[in-house]
């Protein structure tokens, strides 16, 4: 392993691997051979020159303003001309909108309050045929002609406003609630097209309940009188509602106890398809936590998120409205492949066996709905431009199944298109598709291969891969006339994100930008330039324009970083490929080293774990990390040498990377934790008896477990709002990688450090907001209770009581690093 790493190469960042290649194939096999030969050192730009000024934690923990407040949430004016982008207020929460010009550089201005229901239009919809765009504004809905530039505004008030789209004839509809409303532009005549309630359908009459009922009509005049005109009346009412068009349309009358969870309108206006779910509470009473600094100097109790442990099944139910015929048809899953497999079957088994049970296997139905998760923002409903033809993701509750499928109208029911199996978890991060806009052809996302990569599909075909390599494939943007797919990957390297596109005809992949570091970007609304948002390891990002064209060169037009950050001697890190000793992928690790890191004694070493899990950070662009990488810049003044690894788990690198910790987190991670620390007694001139380890959120979490059942592996470690039992933790996140604990107690004991905390013998630091509405205060509370139970000392603990997952105080970021800093100097000199 040593010879291996001592002969690594610096990288120099390339022209495009793959742009103008001759055919997909050439291009697709470049860029595949490019991954598969040694992987590289790649060195991150060096910072801008330095006045050799001294990093201190003050600096790097004060109110982040002072680095320069960044552009966020870009996007294109409606001409093509103007960029538009939010930035925070110098010390305010307050995001403000200004707007610059796209050819030349400079941060522009502000807009003005007074103006912002024009300007701040970025999720806008077009019509057909782009003369017109819509856009709701602080919940009123406007509209305006291109041509002219006029905007007008169409509603004002409380009412609910939401989804716009235009209709195939020009008209603009929205959805207010259980409603789908729609409005001329021209005439401003407004029209509900389609309602929805949960409840039974109203009837004439109701049937007599009981003896004495029967014998009240049959004894009383008056009172069949009146039941024979309250018939009349309602028998009128409907057929007025049938027969006149100026009224609104009888409301579709569905299950009671639902709620909906998304309504999508096709563009002809003909048809709804409609997902809803029982209207059960998603949290229960006791899922609270204390706020002990409140402003009137009481406890306050705040509500807080229910628990994985407490987590039952729960599917929807799928309904097609058809508008035009007043029918609605209840769409079954029972077409979808697999959707009654006992696909945890094996784990089921297991567990039983555990307690000395059996388990057979079963065939009911699994609970399915759309993908509605908080981390993906599409419409799980995708119409064809023409309306006549619809595609449903769907997903299984027990997050082994992702479906793709349309609907047959003629029965009607769905019809299975594609189906993504995982026995470990489906990635919902890539779940990007649609129609081309031209034919009735679907493209979309899957991790099939092992990594995301685009595919397109004629209903009833087999897919055909549009690209495919080792590496990931996201952001896709279709182009109006379907001649290309734009997407975002990293085909140059792992940690560089550059911008391609593919041609749908030819399939040839061409890279638009060659920058290096981390790139973002927003086709125009006239598909002839990018808006790119760049940044590096030691430059926060600005935002770059350049034509949508092979060799364009980028212009920046933005600059928001402040000088006092330019001069701070920074420490540009390499991204060094760690060899593993569990896989045949390298472990990806940023190293920040002194300049004589060879020099004297060997050094003392920290190791950097990052949150989420599945996330990455030993790229080339600027990290959400951003205090980390100036505290291991300051680290690295001292003397000391830092890793940040992309331990198994984390994005970037693939399906199997990211699922080797399926019921068993903690393990994988802690194992590539092991060879890190390898790495840098042979390659960094570390002595490998002083080094400690330190993360917050999931980084927090394997502190503890590398703490607790490898003690020798670190002379100490700093757990930051951590995850102590994972049975305490969120639904959606893990029982993704765990099941739920009533499923798989045994993946939950093996993953929670709570169940290893005797294996503690070096020195831990707790950090713990309290209310932290993320990873509950109760998670350290329990471990720190089961220590004290253990007569463990080698541990303290720090609290914050008015922070939550994430530090919004300066003083509390100082305090806490200040402490992280004090454990590394008292146990590593």
């Amino acid at each position: 392993m040593q010879k291996t790493t001592k002969n690594l190469l610096v990288l120099l960042v390339s022209s495009s691997l793959v742009a103008c290649a001759a055919t997909q194939q050439t291009q697709t096999q470049a860029a595949k051979d490019s991954r598969q030969t040694v992987p590289k050192v790649v060195e991150a730009r060096p910072a801008l020159a330095s006045t050799g000024d001294k990093i201190t934690l003050e600096q790097i923990m004060a109110d982040p303003d002072w680095i320069g407040r960044e552009p966020q949430n870009p996007f294109w004016s409606l001409d093509s001309r103007s960029v538009r982008y939010e930035r925070k207020r110098e010390a305010s929460p307050i995001q403000d909108l200004w707007q610059t010009s796209a050819d030349q550089s400079g941060n522009g201005e502000k807009i003005a309050l007074a103006s912002l229901h024009q300007a701040d239009n970025a999720q806008r919809v077009f019509n057909q045929d782009y003369s017109r765009a819509a856009w709701v504004f602080e919940g009123n809905l406007f509209i305006r002609d291109l041509a002219s530039g006029k905007v007008t505004q169409l509603s004002r008030g409380n009412a609910s406003v939401s989804q716009p789209m235009f209709l195939l004839d020009g008209r603009l509809v929205y959805q207010s609630n259980n409603s789908f409303v729609a409005i001329d532009p021209d005439s401003g005549l407004t029209r509900q097209l389609a309602s929805w309630k949960f409840a039974e359908a109203p009837k004439a009459l109701e049937e007599p309940k009981d003896y004495l009922a029967k014998k009240q009509l049959e004894l009383i005049e008056y009172v069949g009188k009146e039941r024979a005109d309250r018939k009349a009346r309602f028998e009128h009412n409907q057929a007025l509602k049938a027969q006149n068009a100026s009224l609104a349309p009888e409301p579709f009358y569905l299950p009671k106890d639902f709620r909906t969870v998304q309504a999508s309108l096709s563009p002809d206006g003909s048809k709804i398809v409609l997902a809803i779910e029982k209207d059960e509470p998603v949290r229960d009473d006791q899922d609270i936590m204390p706020n002990y600094i409140g402003e009137d100097g009481r406890i306050k109790t705040e509500n807080v998120r229910a628990m994985v442990v407490d987590a039952k099944p729960r599917g929807q139910e799928l309904w097609l409205l058809d508008l035009d015929k007043g029918v609605q048809s209840k769409l079954g899953y029972e077409s979808l492949p697999g959707y009654n497999e006992d696909v945890l079957a094996e784990v089921k088994q297991e567990n039983a066996r555990a307690r000395g049970e059996k388990y057979e296997v079963n065939r009911l139905p699994r609970e399915i709905g759309l993908i509605t998760d908080w981390y993906w923002t599409e419409s799980a409903i995708k119409w064809h431009g023409q309306g006549q033809q619809v595609a449903i993701m769907l997903k299984a509750w027990d997050n082994k199944d992702r479906w793709i499928a349309t609907v047959d109208f003629r029965k009607p029911a769905l019809v299975s298109q594609h189906r993504l199996h995982d026995k470990a978890w489906i990635n919902y991060r890539f779940n990007s598709f649609g129609w081309l806009n031209k034919s009735e052809t679907l493209y979309f996302l899957s991790e099939q291969s092992g990594y995301a990569q685009l595919y397109r599909k004629e209903p009833g075909a087999k897919e055909l891969a549009l690209t495919y390599g080792d590496y990931e494939v996201d952001k896709l943007t279709l182009t109006r006339d379907d001649s290309h797919i734009y997407f975002r990957a990293n085909i140059k390297h792992p940690g560089i994100y550059e911008i391609y596109r593919v041609n749908l005809q030819s399939g040839n992949i061409e890279a638009l930008t060659d920058l290096g570091g981390d790139n973002e970007y927003v086709l125009s609304p006239d598909e002839s330039k990018l808006l790119l948002t760049h940044s590096e390891v030691t430059m926060p990002p600005e935002l770059y324009v350049q034509d949508a064209d092979i060799g364009a060169k980028p212009v920046k037009i933005t600059d928001t970083v402040s000088e006092a950050f330019k001069a701070m001697p920074w420490v540009a890190p390499k991204v060094v490929p760690v060899p593993s000793s569990h896989t045949d992928k390298p472990i990806y690790a940023k190293v920040y080293l002194p300049e004589d890191y060879q020099q004297g004694e060997p050094r003392k070493a920290v190791i950097f774990n990052h949150g989420a899990g599945y996330l990455q950070n030993s790229h080339l662009g600027w990290s959400g990390y951003f205090r980390e990488f100036m505290f291991h810049s300051m680290l690295v003044q001292q003397g000391y040498v830092v890793m940040d690894m992309d331990y198994r788990a984390s994005a970037g690198y693939g399906r199997d990377w990211r699922t080797a910790i399926y019921r068993q987190m903690g393990t994988p991670e802690i194992q590539d934790l092991q060879d890190g620390v390898n790495w840098l007694g042979a390659n960094a001139h570390v002595n490998q008896d002083r080094v400690c380890t330190y993360g917050g959120s999931y980084g927090g979490f394997m502190t503890f477990m590398a703490l607790f059942t490898t003690p020798d592996l670190f002379q100490c470690g700093a757990a930051l709002r951590p995850v102590t039992d994972w049975a305490y933790y969120n639904l959606p996140y893990t029982s993704n990688i765990l099941n739920t604990p009533t499923v798989d107690d045994i993946a939950y004991k093996r993953s929670s450090p709570i169940y290893y905390a005797e294996g503690l013998d070096k020195p831990l630091l707790i950090n713990a907001p309290m209310v932290d509405n993320n990873v509950f205060f109760v998670d350290v509370v329990r471990l720190v209770q089961r220590l004290i139970e253990l007569e463990k000392t080698d541990f303290e603990t720090a609290i914050y009581p008015v922070e939550s997952h994430g530090f919004r105080q300066p003083s509390s970021w100082l305090d806490e690093y200040r402490r992280i800093y004090k454990l590394f100097e008292e146990n590593l000199n």
